[in-house]
């Protein structure tokens, strides 16, 4: 499909992500089939959707600057080098990943992103209870982080409900200290691992940058429904979706 043919498909997919990132999360199960399916290549679909909603980042983490502000500034270098070598880390393993092999399992990295985003707020409740009871696994933080990083870096679908979990469970007791860090981590992997693909030219330009636009635009607008519309609803709609483009993606390989 030529890029005018596709550009309002791929257009109303990064708005209604951007939207969705405002609101609930789940953007990506828009921006990457919507790619594949108008004839970008997984690998460059992945790389291009990763572009479309970083800008996204910088907004949420600017959001939480007072939080941030309060953690050791020592601690924050170290994680943000952590997430920025995972980052990079995970996108050289997608870009060196076969096409073959990744389009074979681009169905249950979907499927999984979807399952970890239904079971997101009971993820959160569990590692909140297991920080409560003095459970938390402070110690292997960084290494897990390093590891949630790498994924980040590679598919980016679930990410932020893997670092809420992991910093609650790590021993963070406030919400909007586990979401900055969230946030902070988010921005500086995704922005890296942006970064290597397109030193690797594996971006398709004309549809990321128009994407990029489209999903600012959305998350704009997402703000500002965001009091209106009810997020259980939307948390439906992402999971109904995310279901729906696994199986796609099952019965097209």
């Amino acid at each position: 499909m030529d890029f005018l043919t596709a550009s309002p498909l791929l257009a109303a997919a990064a708005f209604a992500a951007g939207v969705l990132n405002a609101i609930a999360g789940g953007g990506s199960f828009l921006t990457f089939p919507a790619l594949v399916f108008t004839g970008v290549p997984p690998i460059v679909a992945n790389a291009t959707s990763a572009l479309a909603v970083s800008p996204g980042y910088l907004g949420s983490t600017l959001g939480f600057k007072a939080e941030l502000r309060e953690l050791p500034a020592r601690r924050l270098r170290r994680e943000m080098l952590i997430s920025a070598l995972g980052g990079i880390g995970g996108a050289l393993l997608l870009l060196v990943t076969p096409a073959k092999v990744f389009s074979g399992i681009v169905p249950w990295l979907l499927l999984f992103a979807t399952a970890l985003f239904a079971a997101g707020p009971a993820v959160a409740r569990r590692a909140q209870a297991a920080s409560a009871e003095g459970h938390g696994l402070a110690r292997w933080r960084e290494p897990a982080l390093a590891v949630v990083a790498v994924y980040g870096g590679y598919f980016n679908g679930g990410l932020g409900i893997l670092l809420m979990a992991l910093y609650t469970v790590a021993g963070e007791t406030r919400l909007n200290t586990v979401n900055a860090l969230k946030n902070l981590n988010s921005l500086v992997l995704s922005w890296l691992s942006v970064a290597a693909f397109v030193i690797a030219g594996a971006i398709a330009w004309k549809a990321g940058l128009l994407m990029m636009v489209a999903a600012t635009a959305g998350g704009f607008f997402g703000a500002r429904w965001s009091k209106r519309l009810p997020a259980a609803w939307v948390r439906r709609g992402v999971i109904v979706t995310g279901l729906v483009m696994s199986a796609l993606f099952f019965w097209k390989g």
